[in-house]
């Protein structure tokens, strides 16, 4: 009997297993864990790429889209993420053929195509568990930047359900707490933070700051902060109420940048550039505790500037940017939190971005 009630258990579990492994498969591709970098590329040549390597490689595989669906998506990327299997990339084209292509993120085979005019200029991306908002600065044609709107897809039909107008260059994305937060772009002139309610994709609310906003995140202590212009800005993560301002500097030809957490989110990491007789970015990046009172630059993380930054959540790594010039691939350095270098990989023309898998 008690031989019986062992097989019988055996048996049951087996069958769970079983089942278990069927309705939860782990994912298939070359692409399901690693590091994505988004490579800008060079604007009148429209040869963004985004490329990839695991976390223990030191060789990037470069131009996914290309390698995989034999023909590059021509333009410039402008942001990558990852909504549930799929992967959306933001292409900018100099000739007004900007869109949205769709791929399995994990073998990043296409699987539909947004073109313009549903998506003109995209800037950023962001997804919830079924939508992905676009910041957009519309046809632009005059350079005015009042032509904006944040373009709602739904990633069931892949399809643009909405367009959500906002003037002055819609830029840097927050998605917080069902609460979609909306910076705009420096040229554009706004000093409005949009916060949209994700539930209905309407403007919930507008706060003006003294400086053109740009959504940082929300800290480990749960407070909202926000770059506006070279200030670093705290605020009541509900209210939007200003708790502090931190100035960054006084050197009003430097401009602080590529704001990002820490993977505790107790420190904000950034970059104060300029740009040399080269037309090439110059600087420093710096760090500061999200409790501090004041920005010291007195002694900067790592004496150098990049075109982007980012931190690995899984390996708390800093991954930085490095564009050596627009005509020439760039590289992925990776750094300590302490600003000690630990390798570089080279990349595409011109990283600006990253995205963690």
């Amino acid at each position: 009997m008690k031989k019986q009630l062992t097989r019988l258990v055996l048996v049951s579990l087996s069958i769970f297993a079983f089942a278990c492994n069927q309705s939860d498969p782990a994912p298939k591709g070359d692409y399901v864990r690693g590091v994505f970098v988004i490579n800008e590329g060079n604007f009148s040549q429209n040869n963004g790429a985004i490329s990839f390597f695991s976390r223990e490689m030191t060789n990037a595989a470069d131009d996914l889209f290309k390698t995989v669906n034999g023909a590059d998506f021509q333009g410039g990327a402008q942001g990558y993420t990852v909504i549930g299997d799929e992967g959306f990339i933001l292409v900018d084209n100099d000739k007004g053929s900007d869109r949205l292509e769709i791929v399995n993120s994990n073998t990043f085979e296409k699987i539909a195509t947004i073109v313009s005019p549903e998506i003109e200029n995209p800037r950023e991306i962001v997804g919830s568990s079924n939508k992905a908002y676009i910041s957009c600065w519309g046809t632009n044609a005059d350079y005015s930047y009042q032509t904006g709107y944040i373009a709602v897809v739904d990633v069931s039909t892949n399809k643009v359900i909405k367009k959500i107008n906002i003037g002055a260059g819609p830029e840097n994305l927050v998605y917080h707490n069902g609460k979609l937060l909306v910076g705009t772009y420096s040229f554009g002139g706004g000093n409005t933070l949009t916060i949209i309610n994700t539930a209905t994709d309407e403007i919930e609310k507008t706060v003006t700051l003294n400086g053109v906003p740009s959504p940082i995140g929300v800290d480990a202590n749960g407070k909202l902060w926000v770059a506006a212009s070279n200030q670093a800005v705290r605020m009541n993560a509900e209210t939007y109420a200003v708790e502090a301002v931190l100035p960054i500097g006084s050197d009003g030809s430097k401009s602080a940048e590529n704001f990002v957490f820490s993977s505790d989110r107790k420190n904000i990491f950034f970059v104060l550039s300029y740009y040399n007789s080269a037309g090439l970015k110059a600087g420093e990046t710096y760090k500061f505790d999200v409790g501090a009172t004041q920005i010291n630059l007195a002694t900067p993380l790592i004496k150098r500037a990049f075109t982007g930054l980012a931190v690995d959540p899984l390996q708390s790594l800093i991954y930085a940017g490095v564009t050596p010039n627009y005509g020439q691939a760039g590289y992925a350095v990776r750094y300590r939190t302490d600003g000690s270098v630990v390798d570089s990989i080279k990349v595409g023309v011109a990283p600006t971005g990253f995205f963690f898998k």
